[in-house]
């Protein structure tokens, strides 16, 4: 038996959908907090699991040979403690392997804080004593998006000065995860990072962008401060906004950068480009007939 966390995210229900196209849908648990926002694929069946509430786990946890944490959008001790309970509640239900959706750049110190709190979670991994599988993912393109995607629809990328990123679409991801949750492949351990197959400097993705919208987007760097002024300014709360401006400070240090072949082998294909993320984004909005 399998059970994937957090089942009713993007990242945890296309992770079920595409386990349930590998093994036998009655073999899958597909577990939430609030259960009853779950639909998995028929014949998936349902838990509560609450990393918030540890005495909900047990239950949840009870008779799953493989669980996957798919790891919670918090930030800084919250999300090590939310990790932790669950990690401690897998292994005490026996599983036999616990797999964890960590990050391609986790590294102690990070400036960027996501990547020190898996790095971290990772660690208390290592400690628990059960066979577990990092899944190092690479930087979701859709977190790009989110960052810079209004900038893009517009004629200027203001930005802070960055490095190369390996933007990878979350779906291929989550479809190496099933396929590692199904046997395919084994990692003990952290897996190399699961990236795209090249990585993009913000001048590049304006460039990028140009080109597929026909209008000239401009790429300007702009100080740390100015850019975090400005996302706050547009209603971002300081703290995501710090954080997010953890991702350039961190990509100065080529903490994203690394490109490898482990995400092309497990999916048997040429991951999704980074422009096909973009073109999909940036298309223009149908024409509504009014007549």
């Amino acid at each position: 038996m399998i059970l994937v966390t957090g089942a009713n995210g993007h990242l945890g229900r296309a992770i079920v959908e595409h386990l349930s196209q590998r093994t036998a849908p009655a073999q899958i648990i597909a577990a939430s907090r609030e259960p009853g926002s779950l639909s998995p694929p028929d014949g998936v069946a349902v838990r509560r699991a609450d990393f918030a509430d540890p005495a909900s786990l047990p239950e949840a946890f009870a008779g799953m040979e493989r669980i996957e944490i798919v790891s919670v959008d918090k930030l800084g001790e919250e999300a090590r403690r939310l990790h932790r309970n669950a990690i401690v509640a897998a292994s005490r239900a026996g599983v036999e392997r616990i797999f964890y959706t960590s990050h391609a750049g986790a590294r102690e110190g990070s400036p960027f804080p996501p990547a020190d709190q898996h790095a971290r979670s990772e660690a208390d991994l290592e400690a628990s004593g059960t066979p577990f599988t990092a899944l190092r993912h690479g930087f979701y393109a859709e977190s790009c998006l989110q960052m810079i995607g209004e900038d893009l629809k517009g004629n200027e990328l203001r930005v802070p000065e960055d490095g190369p990123v390996c933007w990878t679409a979350r779906d291929d991801l989550a479809q190496a995860d099933a396929a590692l949750l199904a046997g395919e492949a084994t990692f003990d351990g952290a897996t190399p990072p699961l990236t795209a197959s090249r990585a993009w400097t913000m001048a590049e993705i304006a460039e990028l962008a140009s080109q597929i919208t026909g209008r000239q987007i401009r790429h300007t760097v702009v100080s740390d401060a100015e850019w975090k002024a400005a996302k706050v300014a547009s209603g971002v709360p300081e703290n995501y906004a710090e954080m997010l401006l953890g991702t350039f400070r961190a990509s100065r240090r080529g903490d994203f950068s690394t490109v490898d072949p482990a995400l092309e082998t497990l999916l048997g294909r040429k991951p999704t480009p980074l422009r096909d993320v973009l073109a999909a984004a940036l298309a223009p909005a149908p024409q509504t007939n009014h007549e």
